[in-house]
Order: structure tokens, then C-alpha cells, then sequence
């Protein structure tokens, strides 16, 4: 459970409601014959994907979970917060390596520095 000076950013949950949609289809094919059983983990990989990956920041860390896992990176790591040419959010970090933050886009960023508990600077 998430603290209450948590900031989450998850994937749009209608992604979520899909894959439900898309199991529930995929119930007749998979009961015709049992080679096709393993469709069904396509739309329950998906659901599971979209109900667990994200980004999670508090003062002291970023963590960014996928499928299966998480990374966490603190915050003296990431050098600059930036958005890419797709409008997705991205942290370069200390050693140049650069992270897409999973479902923040480039608008959250202002957001996503103020779980810091930093201020923002201010253009003059």
C-alpha cells in the first residue's frame, strides 16, 4: 500500500477493461481445442501489465514497475527529468543512461518533482 505522500502514475485503466473483454472472447476459441489454451495469456499478460506497471515516486525514490518487475532509482541518481518527442516522461541518470518513466507523459513531470519535496524553479 501506497503511502499518502506517494504520487502513482498508472496506465489508463480502460486498457485494463480490454483485456478483460478480450479474455472473456477468447474463452470459446481456447475451449475448441486444447493447443489453443495459451491464447488465453495474451489478454491476462495484458490485464496484468496494465493493472501493475507504472511509477511510483516519494521523496526518496523512483520506482518504475513492469510485467514481472520493478526498478528502483533514488533520487541523487537522475541528473534531469525531461519529456522525449513523443511526449513521454524520461530521466537521464548520473551515469548517462536514460529511463522512460512508465505511464507519466511530459506534462505530469511538474507533479511528479513536487513528490520530491523540492520546489520548482520558476522561469524568469
Amino acid at each position: 500500500m501506497s503511502k499518502p505522500d506517494t504520487v502513482r502514475f498508472r496506465h489508463n485503466q480502460a486498457i485494463l477493461v480490454a483485456s478483460v473483454i478480450a479474455f472473456i472472447g477468447a474463452l470459446p476459441l481456447a475451449n475448441a481445442r486444447t493447443y489453443l489454451l495459451p491464447v488465453l495469456l495474451v489478454p491476462l499478460a495484458a490485464g496484468v501489465w496494465a493493472w501493475r506497471a507504472g511509477t511510483e515516486a516519494d521523496a526518496r525514490e523512483l520506482r518504475l514497475r513492469a510485467l514481472v518487475g520493478q526498478r528502483r532509482l533514488t533520487w541523487d541518481r537522475v541528473v534531469e527529468l525531461t519529456a522525449d518527442r513523443r511526449g513521454r516522461a524520461v530521466a537521464r541518470l548520473d551515469d548517462g543512461q536514460q529511463v522512460t518513466l512508465p505511464a507519466v507523459r511530459g506534462e505530469d513531470l511538474p507533479r511528479l518533482v513536487a513528490a520530491t519535496g523540492q520546489a520548482l524553479p520558476h522561469a524568469g
